[in-house]
């Protein structure tokens, strides 16, 4: 006890001494918590079942993609993984039938940078599946260094916005006669900072990672726009949204920087940033709630970002420019 003491006493005069530090150390720790607390989101509180329902999820073994789909396996639902890399969607699928206890998930192989890809995984869907009532657009890429699709698209672009631009339309007729039915698109915020340049959709021009992340993902979202006016009065659904910054290890730029980037993604990115940004099952959050939430079901062309929906930016909106986006995509993956 006379040790403990000691110590209790010590401690005291510690923090006495050094009371402005142990204040500033306190204030700083409470400050970052609520910031990880706050980053952290909404959360998808609907209890709906997804019984007799087939959900379809691009890029689903791993993050976000993933975590959507066990939590829509745990809904009943009949799950679809549409992913790159077989092994890897093989051990997904069967952590996915472990975790949940529903063993009706398939894996379907779709490479969105490859247009021929793309067009045989959407045959196969089509002629194995009667259904399709949810089908969520969530694969992508980010970071990429400079390089091209199998068909010579700019990597972002060609896969974000025209691998799924074509998948979707190739499934069209599946979702309209399988309505009422939901397509979800995954965008992100950067949308906000970018306009479409048709004369450097390919960095013909001018190339810069996040230039072209920010520009497919605007693309993604006046795709929806277009889908939407498109899919008047057939009873299915496109809306988008933002599912926050999230740790999922997409960052593919990493090991292709140089020295003082490497130095800076170290000490900032894995040293703050990576512990406040969301984690996969908080990602999926909206995903879900897009998805599954009945007061969404007639609810169609609309911005969500944390289980709420959002204002649109005015470029987001531009219906000139969405329709001529679509024309010029139609022309690319000669659909």
């Amino acid at each position: 006890m006379e040790n403990v003491s000691i110590i209790l006493k010590n401690v005291y005069v510690f923090i006495e001494d050094h009371s402005l530090a142990v204040a500033c150390i306190c204030t700083s720790a409470c400050s970052i918590y609520a910031l990880k607390r706050y980053m952290a989101g909404g959360v998808c509180r609907s209890k709906a079942r997804m019984n007799g329902k087939t959900v379809l999820i691009t890029g689903a073994n791993a993050g976000i993609g993933k975590e959507t789909a066990k939590d829509l396996a745990r809904r009943g639902a009949r799950v679809l993984l549409a992913c790159r890399d077989k092994s890897k969607a093989d051990r997904a699928a069967e952590d996915i039938r472990k975790s949940t206890g529903n063993k009706n998930v398939v894996v379907y192989i779709l490479d969105l940078a490859s247009l021929k890809s793309i067009r045989q995984c959407a045959n196969e869907v089509l002629s194995k599946e009667p259904k399709l009532d949810v089908l969520i657009n969530n694969a992508g890429v980010f970071g990429a260094p400079r390089r091209k699709t199998e068909d010579g698209f700019e990597m972002h672009f060609g896969t974000n916005h025209l691998g799924t631009f074509l998948f979707t339309n190739l499934l069209l007729d599946l979702l309209k006669k399988s309505a009422p039915s939901k397509i979800v698109n995954v965008s992100s915020r950067g949308h906000e900072r970018a306009q479409i340049d048709f004369e450097n959709l390919n960095g013909e021009k001018n190339y810069s990672f996040n230039g072209a992340y920010e520009q497919s993902k605007l693309a993604n979202v006046l795709f929806t726009r277009e889908l939407n006016k498109r899919l008047q009065g057939t009873n299915v659904t496109a809306n988008y949204l933002h599912p926050g910054v999230v740790d999922t290890g997409m960052i593919g730029f990493k090991d292709n920087c140089g020295f003082a980037m490497r130095i800076f993604l170290n000490v900032v990115y894995y040293g703050f940033f990576k512990y406040i940004m969301k984690s996969a099952v908080q990602g999926a959050q909206t995903t879900i709630y897009c998805a599954v939430d009945p007061d969404l079901d007639n609810v169609s062309g609309k911005y969500f970002s944390d289980c709420a929906m959002k204002k649109e930016v005015p470029q987001a909106l531009d219906n000139e420019v969405s329709a001529k986006l679509w024309k010029v995509s139609e022309e690319m993956v000669r659909l």
